[in-house]
């Protein structure tokens, strides 16, 4: 599926949840979380998939295997647990808390991500879905206005040219686009084998991309 399609799948679930009192942030924030555990699980390699040290029922299949008369407690219940876990999984999960109060609601949000293969999108694909939904939180908030443009991030990372293990630092960011811009232009411009075992893979820096705005959006609401 393209990527607008699926901006333009998840959005309008969003405005399904607006009826229940959920904003479009509790909805970008539940998404941050649900896809995170998403992507965690398809890892094919047992190795990979113990690197995230996910707390044994927490992970996406037994979310899925879930009563869904059981559903918002269990989501609540892991929620907390995830915080919890320490490590990577504590700042993301750190004060998450569920905003879908409807199990049909919540079962139909798991679904919709559960449809896609997300680790086989690559990087672009991944951070062009964020971005729009990001973009249409803005817009819809009134705050448009302080959405930089793709192409304007484009240009100025070109001209920045940033280096493999260089610090990408945005004392203004918003929405975490000029952290994409410069992943997607570092992607292109260098291999990234020739780092050996310190070398990032795409999916490692993607999900470093939803913590760092995971913890954008929780303190700078």
């Amino acid at each position: 599926m393209s990527t607008n399609n699926i901006v333009a799948k998840i959005w309008s679930f969003c405005d399904t949840l607006r009826d229940d009192g959920v904003s479009y942030g509790d909805y970008l924030e539940q998404i941050t979380y649900l896809l995170f555990l998403k992507m965690a699980d398809e890892y094919s390699d047992s190795k990979r998939k113990n690197e995230y040290n996910i707390p044994k029922n927490c992970d996406w299949q037994s979310l899925l295997k879930t009563d869904i008369s059981q559903l918002i407690n269990t989501y609540s219940n892991n929620l907390k647990k995830l915080a919890d876990a320490g490590g990577m999984l504590s700042k993301i999960f750190s004060g998450a808390q569920n905003k879908i109060h409807d199990q049909y609601k919540l079962r139909k949000l798991i679904e919709l991500i559960n449809e896609e293969n997300w680790i086989s999108e690559s990087v672009d694909v991944k951070g062009d879905i964020y971005e729009s939904l990001l973009q249409k939180n803005a817009e819809s908030s009134g705050a448009g206005q302080y959405f930089t443009p793709r192409p304007v991030i484009q240009a100025i990372v070109e001209c920045v040219k940033p280096q493999p293990m260089e610090t990408v630092a945005d004392p203004s960011c918003g929405t975490g686009g000029f952290f994409l811009g410069s992943l997607n232009y570092l992607f292109k411009i260098w291999d990234f084998s020739r780092l050996g075992n310190r070398s990032c893979n795409s999916q490692i820096m993607f999900n470093e991309f939803i913590l760092a705005w995971n913890w954008r959006f929780k303190n700078h609401p």
